[in-house]
């Protein structure tokens, strides 16, 4: 009586014991995960430490300066706001071209703040939502990676993302761009759809539709979301994984998703009528068809179902190949076959380059760099693989849509270097996997070696006992009465079975786990290489964010022999055009600078950072490729005063106008045929020096770029293009220099008035207009187009 006693009291002792283990992982992964966001954010914060609190980049001072009309007018007054001081004289609608998620979620919290009183400026919000969103990044990558393989990889993956160059370099404090809210909306929508998967709950489907609505507000880039899932939903549908967990988790997100989506301004009907979003619908037809089969399959008896079947084929068949008539009608009647140019440049890389020049040459739509993997994503690179496999051991649902992330992620990613920002949470969940596999196995094989011995040594012993205790019960109960041994034969046989069973295959797991062991001495070195690796990923990460993507664009720096050099000619020229000229001037510029000269120098540009308008652009690039009359008449029918080139061939900024310069030449003829760009090379080559040709040394760009240049070094010599320029001394005739900063990184020049130009030719011309009154022609003299 005393082995059952014991037996029972230990149960409870044993489910205690995993309560408390249970609770205590559950409260350390919540500190942990805690200290992983706490260095997301503090990680980020090296721009704000080394140099100040200040917007970066181009595109973040649009979002900032719709914050602050958001916060000052409010959410009305933002959906109908009409900016007349971009695109001039078209203007843009602002509340219908914008992405408004970064926006408002700034906006709110900015309200929020102020609401408890803590009076924050918008811009002190704008600098740090970017650091703020990278920690729930980091925990929504944990909650993802947790329902793909557990709280150990889901632990290591936020720690890796947390950290990674790549998603740095778009979330440091005062990167206010797009990408800042969306790569948190991205992993999030992924989680709820895992999530959904593995517990099939309607609960979790609204959220994730609801997730999905979030990132389409967000971001562009939320197409990738309506193609990946549909791609993994088909993928369990062939390799005959569908469930009704499956048909759940996609079937609300296509419709609740798509009808959400269909709100935002920006996107309308484009959520059903572009070819992004075909595959969604296709595959929500078949996921139906498929359910159908299953549904007829359980009512039907077998000879009915193959019926059944052929009819349902028939007619999906039919209604597939309608609805792809359908879609190929629509396909067909547009030029770029429904899809947008971004999404055909991911498709065929050569796209851009060949039809569309405004999109090839933006630098973060370039294919990357091999070193450029390694700088984004260090040794991720080398444990995807290794989470890709174990991703296989064994195979799931939610497992397969990770291998299925960091696949279509490789792609894209190595198409156009700015999806990098993509592949970075893939390669952090992958590598999370990978590492926490081999800690399990590392560490599982360290302990069964220091307790192999002993262990064997009690097995042995309680195998010895418990037989000794056998042949006495069963001695004892020969002694018996025969009627008892006849009332409990079964009991008897079914023990002995059980014990017979038990002990095979507690000697089978004993001995699969010394077969899967490792040595002692080769577990405790891989886990010393492996803490060796991770330290070296901290280590690149830290340098990364400290020096690499800390710095402003708008403020430079430089070391030299001789110290610090700060080079802060861009906010003085913006500040100068603020001060110096009249509020409703109007400024050209290469695209640019289109945001940042509306933010900071609040003035009315021709082109900005949004490039809806190819052929607004091409007008620009035409008259920095024309002679200084051509292009005078250009911006004058524009109603230009100021024309503001960047140039660093004095200190050696290698992003200055001269460099992209054929790009303007290019998008300039794409539209106007007599800009040839073989014009303005030389056997082919590029050349500003005495070998450059006439039509270079004579454009427009050139002389704004090198007007007085040769005053600086009596040479003239670009640091940039490490040459002697051609043309040294020369004179503007229509232009006329207005500002050049401290460093000759901003250039501004103004348009003369056409009084001051020709005073000759104005006589003469009045002279032949006063003979031609007579002339019974109306509209007097033709006035000649400038573009032609």
């Amino acid at each position: 009586m005393a082995a059952p006693e014991t037996s029972t009291a230990a149960v409870p002792t044993l489910y205690t014991n995993n309560t408390l283990r249970n609770a205590f992982g559950g409260v350390l992964s919540f500190f942990i995960l805690l200290l992983i966001g706490v260095m997301a954010f503090s990680i980020r914060l090296f721009s704000v430490i080394k140099y100040e609190s200040v917007i970066h980049e181009f595109d973040p001072y649009f979002n900032y300066r719709v914050t602050q009309f958001l916060a000052k007018n409010g959410i009305y007054e933002f959906w109908n706001w009409f900016d007349d001081r971009t695109w001039y004289p078209l203007g843009r609608v602002i509340g219908g071209t914008v992405y408004p998620g970064l926006t408002l979620t700034a906006g709110t919290i900015w309200w929020l703040l102020n609401s408890l009183n803590i009076p924050l400026s918008v811009e002190t919000v704008c600098v740090f939502t970017a650091p703020i969103f990278s920690a729930f990044a980091s925990w929504a990558t944990y909650l993802l990676t947790k329902e793909v393989k557990g709280t150990g990889a889901g632990l290591t993956a936020a720690a890796l993302l947390a950290m990674v160059p790549s998603y740095i370099s778009r979330s440091v404090a005062g990167s206010y761009d797009n990408e800042a809210v969306a790569i948190f909306a991205l992993i999030f929508t992924f989680y709820l759809y895992i999530k959904t998967l593995n517990t099939g709950s309607l609960f979790y489907a609204t959220l994730n539709s609801i997730s999905y609505f979030y990132m389409v507000c967000s971001w562009g880039g939320y197409t990738f979301i309506i193609n990946l899932i549909p791609m993994h939903v088909l993928l369990c549908i062939v390799t005959g994984r569908f469930s009704s967990r499956l048909y759940i988790a996609y079937a609300p997100l296509v419709v609740l998703g798509t009808l959400l989506a269909a709100l935002v301004p920006v996107v309308g009907f484009n959520a059903v009528m572009t070819s992004e979003h075909f595959a969604s619908f296709l595959v929500f037809i078949i996921i139906h068809v498929v359910a159908f089969v299953y549904y007829i399959k359980g009512i039907l008896s077998p000879k009915m179902f193959k019926v059944a079947v052929t009819l349902v084929v028939s007619v999906g068949l039919a209604v597939c190949c309608a609805v792809i008539a359908v879609l190929i009608a629509l396909v067909a009647s547009s030029p770029t076959k429904g899809w947008s140019g971004r999404s055909l440049s991911l498709l065929d890389p050569t796209y851009a380059s060949k039809y569309i020049p405004i999109i090839a040459s933006v630098s973060e739509h370039q294919p990357p760099t091999w070193p450029s993997y390694f700088m984004d994503i260090n040794v991720l690179a080398f444990l995807v693989p290794a989470g890709i496999i174990a991703c296989f051991l064994p195979l799931s649902d939610a497992s397969s849509f990770v291998v299925l992330y960091i696949a279509t992620s490789v792609y894209f990613s190595g198409v156009m270097v700015r999806l990098m920002l993509v592949l970075a949470p893939a390669a952090c969940i992958t590598s999370g996997i990978a590492l926490s596999q081999a800690f399990d196995v590392f560490t599982g094989s360290i302990k069964f070696q220091l307790s192999g011995a002993s262990s064997n040594t009690e097995v042995d012993a309680a195998e010895t006992s418990s037989s000794t205790a056998e042949s006495q019960t069963d001695a004892v109960k020969t002694e018996k009465p025969e009627e008892t041994a006849k009332n409990r034969p079964s009991r008897k046989s079914k023990k002995k079975e059980r014990e017979h069973g038990e002990k095979p295959s507690t000697k089978a797991k004993a001995e699969k786990k010394r077969l899967l062991a490792l040595p002692l001495e080769s577990s405790v070195i891989s886990l010393l290489l492996l803490v060796l690796l991770g330290a070296f990923y901290v280590v690149h990460c830290v340098w990364a964010a400290a020096e690499a993507y800390s710095a402003p664009s708008i403020v430079l720096t430089s070391r030299s022999h001789d110290g610090l050099h700060v080079f802060d000619d861009f906010r003085e020229a913006y500040a100068w055009l603020r001060h110096n000229t009249d509020v409703d001037d109007k400024v050209a510029s290469w695209w640019d600078y289109g945001y940042q000269t509306t933010a900071m120098a609040n003035r009315t540009v021709i082109v900005d950072n949004n490039t809806w308008n190819n052929t607004h652009i091409a007008t620009v690039g035409t008259a920095m490729s024309s002679p200084e009359r051509a292009a005078w008449e250009i911006f004058h029918s524009l109603d230009v005063k100021y024309v503001l080139v960047v140039f660093g061939g004095l200190v050696g900024y290698p992003s200055d106008d001269i460099n992209k310069f054929l790009w303007m030449v290019r998008i300039g003829g794409g539209v106007f045929p007599h800009i040839k760009e073989p014009d303005y090379l030389r056997d082919g080559q590029y050349r500003i020096d005495s070998q450059a040709t006439p039509t270079m040394l004579n454009c427009l760009m050139y002389k704004l770029s090198y007007y007085r240049f040769v005053e600086t070094d009596g040479k003239g010599f670009d640091r940039v293009r490490q040459t002697e320029i051609g043309k040294k001394y020369f004179k503007l005739t229509h232009f006329e220099e207005a500002f050049t900063t401290h460093h000759w990184m901003v250039r501004i020049y103004k348009l003369k008035p056409p009084k001051n130009r020709i005073r000759g030719k104005t006589k003469k011309s009045k002279s032949k207009t006063s003979s031609t009154t007579s002339s019974p022609k109306r509209g007097g003299t033709k006035k000649k187009n400038p573009w032609q």
